[in-house]
Order: C-alpha cells, then sequence, then structure tokens
C-alpha cells in the first residue's frame, strides 16, 4: 500500500470532511499560508491571510456569506481574535458558523498539537462559537501511516469544564477511516447538559418579577418573558442565571458602541448572554446585537389626567360656544351703533341700554316715530326672543347633564397642552427619536425622565402622564409607581403613540439565536385603567345644590353689585345737577 505524504493526508480528511459536513454550506473560506488542494462543490473563497488586515479580510468574505471557515495558519489564535472583532462589527449575522483548524506543521509538535487546542478554546470567541473543530498531529508511533486527531471545546455542560478540549475521533490516512465515527460537531443547542444561561433583565411586571416567596414561586421568578426563557432552558437542558439590572434598568450603549450599561449594556459586554424585559425591535441595538422572534405585541400610550366636572362660574357660559358669544357681541354693538345712527347720534334715549334690553327678552315703554328705529327694534325682539329661548334651553341642557373639561385622548391632545410624559427610563422613547415627524418630534421633546418617588408623587398632581403598555387580551404594564389610589384620576388616552414587537436580545451570531403570565399583575390597577374611560365623578342622579348654580347667583351678584353702583351713581349725579342748577338761580 502506498503511504500518502503528510500534505496529501491531510488534504485527504479535509475533503472527507468537506463531503460530510459542509455540503450545506453557502459558501465557504479557507485561510492558508500553505497550499491545500481539496475538491468541493460548492462556492469558496481562497485566501492567504494578511496579520495586519486580518480583520478587513475576515470581514469582507463574512459580507457576502462565506462565513464557514478553514484555517491553516502559524498562529490560529489571530484569526479567533479578529473574527471575534468581525462578529461584532458586521451585518451579516449566523449563529452556526463552523470553524476547522488545520495542523499548520506537517510533523507532530507538542506546543502545536499539544497546547494549542488548550489555547484556542479558551479565547473568548471560543465562548460563543458551538462548531469548532480542531485537527492535531497524533503522535506517531513509528507507522508509516499518518493519523490526525480531531477535537472540539466542551461548550456544554458546567461552566469550569466548557473551554476544556474534548476528544472526537481519530482518522488515519492509510484506512482513511474515522476511528469512532464520531460526529464531529456534536453541539447541535439540543442538550445543554446544564449549561449556565446568563439572563440580564429586572422587575417591571408582567414581562419579569424577581424577589418572589419562594412558598409562591420555587424558583422565585415568574413572568411573561420569565417564563420564556425558563421553558426555553427546560427545552434545551439548561440552567438560568439571573443577571439584575435594577438600576440602570433598560440601560443604553455607549456612543462608540464598545458597551454600555443596564440590559443592553449587559449583552453587549457579553455579562449576559440573554437580556429581556420588555425590549422592542429598536434600530440602533439591532446594528450591535441579535434579535429573537417576537414573544409579545404591546402598543405604548399613556394615562392622563382625567377630564374633571367644569366649575360652576363657567356653567353660565357653556350654553353657547365662543363663537356664538362673539356674534351675539357683535350684534349687539352693530344694532346699538345702528340706533344711535338712526337718532342722529342723540344718546339721550340710551340706545345701548335699550339694545342690550332688547336681546335679554325685554319690551319697549314707548313708540318710535322713526319706521328705521321700529324696524331695528322689531328684527331685536325677535334676535332677542330666539337668543333667550335657545340660552335657556342650553342653560337647562348644562344643568342636566354634566359638563367635563376636554379629555387628553390623542398625541395631538398632549402636544397641543404642552403636558409632560414620562417614565423612569428613556426606552420608552427609543422607538421614536428617529422620526421626523414634527408633531412626533414634539412628542418626544415633552417626555421626561424622574425618580421612582418623584413620579409617584406627581401621580397625585394631575400635571404629567405616564407612559404604560397595552398587552394582549386588554391588559396593561404600568409602573410599580402609579398606585391604585392614583389611578382613580386618570383616565387611558385613545389614541397609541406606537406599537412594537417585544424580543429577546443576544450578542450578534449567538448560538441561541436559532433556538431561541398574568399571576402577579395587581388586578384592581388593571380594572381601573381598562375602565377609566367608563368612569364619572357625578355618581348616583341627585337634585340640584347650590354648588350646581352657584355659578348663575355668581353673575346675579355680579351684575346686582354693579346696578346698584351704577343707581348710586345717578343718584349723585343728580343731586349734584339739582344743587348747581339751585347755586345758579341764587
Amino acid at each position: 500500500m502506498l503511504v500518502p505524504p503528510m500534505s496529501f493526508a491531510l488534504e485527504l480528511l479535509l475533503n472527507t470532511i468537506l463531503t460530510q459536513y459542509l455540503e450545506s454550506s453557502y459558501c465557504v473560506t479557507i485561510f492558508s499560508d500553505k497550499p491545500l488542494s481539496f475538491l468541493f462543490s460548492k462556492s469558496f473563497i481562497y485566501l492567504i491571510p494578511d496579520e495586519e488586515n486580518l480583520v478587513e479580510q475576515i470581514y469582507n468574505v463574512s459580507e457576502t456569506g462565506c462565513s464557514d471557515y478553514i484555517i491553516r495558519m502559524r498562529d490560529p489564535q489571530n484569526f479567533m481574535t479578529a473574527f471575534e472583532r468581525v462578529v461584532h462589527i458586521g451585518n451579516v449575522r449566523r449563529s452556526d458558523r463552523k470553524v476547522i483548524i488545520l495542523p499548520f506543521n506537517e510533523e507532530y509538535n507538542e506546543y502545536s498539537d499539544e497546547n494549542l487546542p488548550s489555547l484556542i478554546f479558551s479565547m473568548k470567541g471560543s465562548e460563543y462559537l458551538a462548531n469548532m473543530l480542531m485537527v492535531v498531529n497524533h503522535k506517531s508511533n513509528g507507522s508509516d501511516c499518518k493519523e490526525f486527531d480531531l477535537i472540539t471545546h466542551q461548550f456544554v455542560g458546567p461552566d469550569v469544564e466548557s473551554n476544556l478540549p474534548k476528544y472526537l475521533d481519530r482518522w488515519n490516512s492509510c484506512s482513511q477511516q474515522f476511528e469512532n465515527d464520531a460526529n464531529l460537531f456534536p453541539h447541535d443547542m439540543t442538550n445543554l447538559f446544564g449549561k449556565t444561561l446568563r439572563v440580564a433583565c429586572f422587575t417591571y411586571k408582567p414581562y419579569a418579577l424577581l424577589d418572589i416567596d419562594t412558598a409562591i414561586e420555587p424558583l422565585g421568578r415568574d413572568g411573561v418573558e420569565i417564563r420564556i426563557v425558563d421553558e426555553f432552558c427546560r427545552w434545551v437542558n439548561c440552567t438560568v442565571e439571573v443577571v439584575r439590572e435594577d438600576v440602570d434598568q433598560w440601560g443604553e450603549i455607549y456612543k462608540n458602541e464598545s458597551g454600555g450599561i443596564g440590559v443592553i449594556g449587559s449583552v453587549v459586554e457579553d455579562r449576559a448572554d440573554l437580556g429581556i424585559t420588555a425590549l422592542y425591535s429598536w434600530y440602533e441595538e439591532y446594528r450591535v446585537m441579535d434579535f429573537s422572534v417576537a414573544g409579545v405585541r404591546t402598543a405604548i400610550t399613556c394615562i392622563a389626567p382625567a377630564p374633571r366636572l367644569l366649575s360652576s362660574w363657567e356653567m353660565p357660559l357653556m350654553p353657547f360656544t365662543w363663537y356664538m358669544w362673539l356674534a351675539v357681541v357683535f350684534t349687539y354693538f352693530y344694532a346699538s351703533t345702528g340706533i344711535l345712527t338712526a337718532q342722529g347720534c342723540n344718546s339721550s334715549s340710551y340706545p345701548f341700554l335699550n339694545t342690550f334690553g332688547m336681546m335679554i327678552g325685554q319690551s319697549q315703554y314707548e313708540g318710535k316715530p322713526s319706521w328705521k328705529i321700529r324696524s331695528v327694534t322689531g328684527w331685536l325682539l325677535i334676535a332677542g326672543l330666539i337668543l333667550s329661548s335657545a340660552y335657556g334651553a342650553g342653560l337647562a341642557s348644562t344643568f342636566t347633564v354634566p359638563r367635563y373639561e376636554p379629555s387628553i385622548d390623542t398625541v395631538q391632545d398632549i402636544v397641543d397642552r404642552k403636558m409632560e410624559w414620562g417614565a423612569t427610563h428613556d426606552a420608552w422613547i427609543f422607538s421614536l427619536t428617529l422620526s421626523t415627524e414634527p408633531l412626533v418630534k414634539e412628542l418626544v421633546s415633552q417626555f421626561r425622565i424622574y425618580s421612582f418617588d418623584e413620579l409617584k408623587q406627581k401621580s397625585f398632581t394631575r400635571s404629567m402622564a405616564y407612559s404604560i403598555e397595552k398587552l394582549p387580551a386588554g391588559n396593561f404594564a404600568i409602573g410599580e409607581y402609579v398606585t391604585q389610589e392614583a389611578i382613580l384620576d386618570m383616565m387611558v388616552m385613545l389614541e397609541d403613540f406606537y406599537y412594537e414587537q417585544c424580543v429577546v436580545m443576544m450578542r450578534k451570531s449567538s448560538p441561541y439565536t436559532e433556538k431561541v403570565a398574568l399571576k402577579h399583575l395587581n388586578y384592581k390597577v388593571q380594572v381601573e385603567v381598562r375602565l377609566s374611560r367608563s368612569k364619572n365623578d357625578v355618581g348616583t342622579t341627585k337634585a340640584l345644590n347650590l354648588g350646581n348654580v352657584m355659578g348663575i347667583f355668581i353673575v346675579y351678584a355680579i351684575g346686582l353689585m354693579v346696578s346698584i353702583a351704577t343707581f348710586l351713581g345717578e343718584l349723585y349725579a343728580y343731586h349734584r345737577k339739582q344743587k348747581q342748577e339751585r347755586i345758579h338761580v341764587d
């Protein structure tokens, strides 16, 4: 039997691996410092690695879809470092990439074949890459046949063992057979053997609830998205470890995208594998992370101060609109001016007082000699009759049907009133900040961030609105700073600001990407929000009291004081005139 040389034996093994495991690949990239000869029916790119531009080389081929790699380099750890960088800056995401590292030396070398696997598998990039395979030279026992050991990392199981090398199989160049016929890419994410899954979250009902009494929940946690994660781990056999972000909550990404704080920052900086708690499909976050499929559809709106009954002093003005009152005032002055002109600008007959009397339905005590004055007087009496009847009917309706202040129902309403709306974090406006619509930009400018205690205090002052989420089945996600007492004086808006899909966030090309209720809500608060638009401040029907007619008496009192003052003024003027006439006669 002819014994193939080492390079030829390695190429035979490579052909076998390509045929068995990479036939489904869209494209394969080969980085090799030495020539390689192989047969492959799919597309591939062959590159000589340039250490100074390795990141750019990997980035360019990754963006074209060639995201499975075969590496034969003197220092493959340089590739892993550059590969980890490309994962974060690239746009192509893939959770099942395959990386095959071939031996650089043609003969057994203690450093590369014994120590290199441990070095490669302990690197950060290997921690998030499930499909890794290293081919190393087997120490020769004097045989002419070349043998190669095939090694991967543990990846699954306890964290202390996940980076350890795992022997898979051995291939003999003479028989061209595997010793164990093992699966060279065994980590298909179906069984993680208790591997720790770090989940960043914070308490926000109903998505995530932490610190629950273990007598109620054995795990001490619950929530819509917590249950999704727990079910996922039950499915793939992993162990959930909660990474709490109670202070920074949703958090943010730094401008240079190198890290962040809160739930989002924990995922970006790899402090957590998954991020949950009402995370939406935000554009800026998608640039640096992977999203799961949507789990919950939510709409964002506000609970605003509920309209109150109008004050009693406003009641006399309610029968007519402001435009109608302007028309009445214009008619009064126009008719008074007309009568004054018809009388030759003689004000001794008091045209303004007569016009006012006719408009409120008072008759005239004397006939007018001029047909012009009689015609104007007749029309004014008719107009006064109509106005008096309409005003009386409207006033009766006002006292019968309660009148409220205008409610805040739409985005336009909250913008027109310049009302603040806010929460403890600006994540509520992440979906709106890129909008160019003037109305939305104005809405964003009115958003305010306050502490929990400040929001709780302001909820009783009717000075701002509070952002909430409309969930499926008519439920709401409401901050704990809105209490049951405060919600009694609030009303949910009719119009939604926007709607979003809740997702689970992961690092780019996370191996979990492809794999990946209501019990603790405050029911009384839920019911109050749901019924807030049907509430009223009137209660049961009751007879009119002094408070209902206070406005009429206020108008009456003002008129009485003005009339008394006018009467006293006229008496003073009359007596003064009489006194002057007597002095003149004397």
